[in-house]
């Protein structure tokens, strides 16, 4: 058995981008770990929050409940503050993910990677997908944890399949669908081409547990509700496939499972 470490950005992205994946190495008997670069700071606020309770704190406690269903063994937090959109003011505050020292930030995720004699670490592709400035910061942090650590664990990204997108946005109903291929969050397309994606994970058999882990982070509304409201149909067209680059692998997309 394996054990693999997911390096998310922010609670909620590992609901959406690799929860599928994580219910299927936990079914297998792998062990999972989730690292969360960013507390979730500029997230929705809830709007039942308790006097005293802050977005941050409501924010950890959804991560735990998703963690929960979907069976993860360790869930540990960076620390860094949630830099915002590509343009916020908040990309330069202080202590926010964007700006983080990348050497600093890797050896704290090397430092666990060890603590777990990991295996695989999974990040991000070179864009984060759409842009967002704490997934960019997250795709070199991986990449340098994985030469930091004391035994280079096999090193992913996820990303959205560009092209499978495509096709399912030209079957979206009018109004519902948007532009894959417009400018997104740093004036790139999201994702990547079929032909840059090294892996298909089919986890159709985990989408019960997959909407689960995303109903977990029920405070953002704007995402999370939007899913939510889909029909088990497009739910499934949508999430029931992951996709992964693996760098230095040769060009060709496989479907199957890479983390074995």
């Amino acid at each position: 058995m394996s054990t693999l470490v997911f390096l998310h950005a922010h609670p909620d992205d590992e609901a959406s981008s690799t929860s599928g994946s994580i219910a299927r190495a936990v079914h297998d008997g792998h062990r999972v770990v989730v690292v969360f670069a960013t507390n979730g700071d500029h997230g929705e606020a809830a709007e039942d929050l308790a006097e005293g309770e802050t977005v941050p704190m409501r924010r950890h406690r959804e991560a735990a409940e998703s963690g929960r269903v979907l069976g993860v063994d360790r869930i540990e937090w960076l620390g860094y503050a949630d830099s915002g959109m590509t343009g916020w003011a908040q990309n330069d505050a202080e202590g926010a993910f964007a700006r983080a020292d990348v050497e600093e930030a890797a050896a704290k995720v090397a430092r666990i990677l060890d603590d777990e004699d990991a295996d695989i670490l999974i990040g991000y592709d070179w864009h984060g997908a759409y842009g967002h400035p704490d997934h960019v910061r997250v795709h070199h942090v991986a990449h340098r944890a994985a030469a930091l650590a004391r035994r280079t664990p096999r090193a992913f990204e996820v990303t959205m399949n560009r092209d499978a997108m495509r096709a399912l946005m030209a079957h979206a109903p009018e109004g519902q669908g948007f532009d894959v291929d417009g400018p997104m969050d740093d004036g790139n397309p999201m994702g990547l081409p079929e032909s840059e994606i090294h892996w298909d994970v089919d986890v159709s058999d985990y989408l019960e547990v997959k909407r689960a882990s995303m109903q977990a982070h029920a405070s953002q509304v704007s995402d999370i509700g939007m899913f939510m409201a889909m029909s088990p149909e497009v739910f499934a067209g949508s999430f029931g496939h992951e996709y992964y680059v693996e760098p230095g692998r040769p060009a060709g997309m496989t479907q199957g499972w890479p983390f074995a």
